[in-house]
């Protein structure tokens, strides 16, 4: 007994040196202290990521890290209710109002804001933070100068934005964390004129120091809305190692964990939360894994292999073999966060539907002497891709009678990508991270074709970008129709057809769509996870 108990205090102060020596080598980060107690006092939250944010200006940023940190200093237009879908006026004060022809959106904006410097905001702040997202070039700027025709402040707290052809999801966009108001006194409009390390918005957090390794975020007192319910938030990050943020998290040295773990570490870190040693926190993701299906390859330009290997996949065995059960099944392009998503899939072709694969081979022309042989593309540093590519291969040759082989074919990312719109490749394995958050989003750049005919498929948009080179005019009215229309309903109605017309052609399969954890300790309340992966800091107290 006695020696069981020196064994666990040894632990404990291991633990204790551990921690303090991970913050006294930080040289260059902010002073925190990590022991719980002291952060129970200063009623400030310690949060640990993987992720570092390549910048954190609005203008330029296009990963999650930075789009994470903005959404919390800086604030859009619109943004979404917590945990949902659903979008909420922010520094707008109602949903728009659209002239009928579906091209002119007036906004009424929030009187009494301040950024963080103390100037005022009003519209001419608004429009000019708008048009340096535009006109300054960065990563995401594409998301609304293929929109915009037109900015305007039409009065101090009114804004009018005129788009180049109508777009029903357009309060989607404004909702992107980059779309957010900048202090127009810190900030200039010019080509790649970014500030990367400096934030000056309006949100309930201000930046107050930005390491390599660490951010602070302190409480704005000038905020208009509802105070953060902490009194600040240190966050440190441990770039890509999640063993040290896994380790961090278990000896306490923070309060809240989250993005990301090694499956391993999520699936003990679950067990422990189901002890009860801490707490848990599961979103519902909107990031998709997918295959495409080059329709100008052979024998992918066969109807019926496209649907045969609709007829293999089996979700189940893959999520359990690539991702340890923390996804779950995708039936549709459209996750099910969104109420038009239909598992269209599920139904034309259940898992692991082996009979009718082969009477779809078969019908083919295909034999064993005569297989369908298909390479599966994928990023080679990509892991679960490599999984599905080698799973799919293991259930051909075990139980497809030698109709079919998939050929697994690992390739560098950037040469993945680049040879992808040019027809190089008969399958490929894909992620997608959605930019706004509207089933268009999962179908315009995935479908969409500006230029294409049934012989050659799509030859310019996004279907030809996405490697399908699938084409149907039918397709492009559908899209069009619930990208024009206000109409809740006549959207549904759209996006249904659009997800019965996929089905039937195959130029993609879902897989699966993730599920995301966080993990708080015991001490914590409040922690949230949003749809988007944006993580509300703001909500979180001891």
């Amino acid at each position: 007994m006695i020696k069981n108990l020196l064994t666990k205090f040894k632990y404990i102060i291991l633990g204790i040196i551990c921690c303090g020596l991970v913050v006294a080598c930080n040289g260059d980060s902010i002073e925190q202290t990590t022991g719980s107690s002291v952060r129970d006092d200063n009623g400030r939250i310690s949060f640990g990521t993987t992720l570092k944010a390549r910048t954190l200006d609005p203008a330029d940023s296009y990963d999650l890290a930075g789009m994470n940190l903005i959404y919390n200093v800086g604030e859009s237009l619109y943004t979404y209710k917590l945990g949902t879908t659903d979008l909420v006026p922010l520094l707008a004060t109602e949903m728009p109002e659209v002239r009928e022809d579906g091209l002119v959106y007036t906004i009424p904006l929030r009187e009494g804001v301040k950024f963080h410097d103390g100037e005022d905001f009003n519209a001419e702040a608004m429009a000019f933070s708008l048009r340096r997202f535009m006109e300054n070039g960065g990563k995401p700027s594409f998301l609304l100068t293929d929109i915009i025709e037109e900015i305007t402040a039409t009065g101090e707290h009114e804004l009018q934005i005129t788009l180049k052809q109508p777009f029903s999801a357009f309060p989607a966009l404004l909702a992107f964390p980059g779309a957010c108001a900048v202090s127009p006194d810190g900030y200039s409009i010019g080509q790649g004129e970014f500030k990367p390390n400096e934030l000056v918005g309006t949100g309930p957090y201000k930046l107050t120091a930005f390491y390599s390794d660490s951010i602070t975020l302190d409480v704005f007192e000038d905020y208009w809305g509802e105070k953060p319910a902490n009194e600040g938030v240190d966050i440190q990050i441990y770039a890509g190692n999640s063993a040290n943020l896994y380790n961090s998290f278990l000896t306490g040295a923070i309060d809240v964990a989250y993005q990301s773990f090694a499956p391993e570490q999520t699936l003990s870190l679950l067990d422990g939360a189901g002890e009860g040693s801490f707490k848990k926190m599961e979103g519902q993701g909107t990031v998709i894994s997918y295959m495409s299906l080059n329709r100008n390859q052979p024998p992918l330009d066969k109807l019926e292999v496209r649907q045969a290997i609709a007829s293999i996949m089996n979700r189940e065995l893959i999520m359990e073999r690539v991702t340890q059960g923390l996804s779950e099944p995708l039936y549709s392009m459209i996750p099910n966060a969104f109420t038009v998503s239909t598992p269209i899939f599920q139904e034309k072709y259940p898992d692991n539907n082996i009979e009718l694969a082969k009477e779809l081979l078969t019908g083919a022309g295909f034999t064993a002497q005569n297989p369908a042989v298909i390479e599966i593309w994928y990023p080679s540093t990509s892991r679960p891709r490599s999984g599905v590519a080698s799973t799919l291969s293991a259930i051909a040759a075990q139980q497809l009678d030698g109709l079919i082989k998939f050929e697994p074919q690992g390739v560098e990312s950037a040469t993945a990508f680049s040879n992808l719109s040019q027809g190089t490749y008969q399958t490929f394995l894909g992620d997608w991270y959605p930019d706004f958050l509207d089933p268009d989003n999962y179908v315009h750049p995935f479908l969409s074709c500006a230029n294409g005919n049934e012989s050659q498929g799509c030859i310019e948009g996004g279907a030809q970008n996405q490697g399908s080179f699938f084409y149907s005019e039918r397709v492009n009215e559908l899209i069009s129709q619930a990208r024009e229309s206000s109409d809740s309903d006549a959207r549904t109605v759209a996006f249904a057809q659009i997800q019965t017309i996929m089905a039937q052609e195959v130029p993609y399969i879902p897989i699966w769509q993730t599920k995301e954890y966080a993990f708080a300790q015991n001490t914590i309340d409040g922690v949230a996870i949003n749809p988007s992966q944006t993580f509300p800091f703001w909500t979180i107290s001891h």
